[in-house]
């Protein structure tokens, strides 16, 4: 169950996620820097994975309703979405599992997957609408790298100055300090 925290961190992270990329995208910058997945990237270090998850997964949807970015044909907004809640999830699930797993190397490894689903998805997209699969999958692996980089710039030093660099194993009987959402 989703603690009151949680739901806190969900929607400042997720309202992040949905304000970010019109910021970024009046400078022409949105596809280069990737700014919803900035926020909802950290939040995976401050919430439990299914939390972080649910939350990476509807925000591109809820976006791409409301605002059109990102856009669901050609299919970004669901690729994005089912991207962004793998690393989520694989973000928390390591953290439980390698607690001691440096924020930077757990972060790069997540992305690098990501990245990998990202082409993954986008290879079988373009093969069901009939476009050079190789040649989509290809861009898509090689583009945001810039966004890549500003994530393993900014995230680790976020996590470290706000005290979460350590995953606390929860117990609903501990006290919240000792959650991984305090």
């Amino acid at each position: 169950m989703i603690q009151p925290r949680e739901y806190a961190f969900c929607g400042l992270f997720g309202a992040a996620a949905l304000l970010l990329p019109t910021l970024f995208h009046l400078l022409h910058l949105g596809h280069v820097f990737m700014p919803m997945y900035l926020p909802l990237v950290a939040l995976a270090f401050f919430v439990r994975p299914a939390a972080s998850a649910l939350t990476a997964l509807l925000v591109p949807l809820l976006s791409g309703a409301v605002t059109g970015m990102p856009p669901f044909m050609p299919p970004v907004a669901p690729v994005m979405a089912l991207e962004l809640a793998l690393m989520a999830l694989m973000i928390g699930v390591l953290r439980q599992a390698v607690p001691r797993m440096p924020v930077w190397c757990l972060l790069a490894l997540a992305l690098a997957v990501g990245r990998i689903v990202n082409a993954s998805l986008f290879y079988v997209a373009a093969r069901i609408l009939e476009l050079p699969a190789g040649f989509v999958a290809g861009i898509s692996l090689l583009s945001g790298w810039p966004g890549l980089l500003l994530m393993l710039a900014v995230i680790p030093g976020l996590v470290h100055a706000t005290g979460h660099a350590q995953y606390h194993i929860h117990d609903p009987g501990a006290s919240h300090d000792e959650s991984p959402v305090s």
